[in-house]
C-alpha cells in the first residue's frame, strides 16, 4: 500500500512503502505532544508527516525508538 509524504526537496508527493514507515511523537516547548509518521526514501532521507492522535493510534506501524 504505502504512505504518501510530501518531499520538500523535490517538491512532489511521494509514496513510501509500509516497511519503511515508523510512528513517532514530538514534544513541543510548551508541553504538547505531536504525532507523526516518519518514512525513509530510497536515497536515505527521512520525511515526516503529522497525523491526528486518532489516526496515530489506529495505524499498525512500529514506534520509532529515540
Amino acid at each position: 500500500m504505502g504512505v504518501e509524504f510530501y518531499d520538500v526537496k523535490t517538491r512532489k508527493k511521494v509514496s513510501i512503502d509500509d516497511k519503511n514507515v515508523q510512528k513517532t511523537t514530538f514534544n513541543t516547548k510548551n508541553g504538547q505532544t505531536r504525532y507523526g509518521l516518519r518514512g525513509k526514501t530510497s536515497d536515505g532521507r527521512m520525511l515526516t508527516k503529522f497525523v491526528s492522535k486518532g489516526d496515530w493510534d489506529s495505524l499498525k506501524y512500529p514506534v520509532e525508538k529515540k
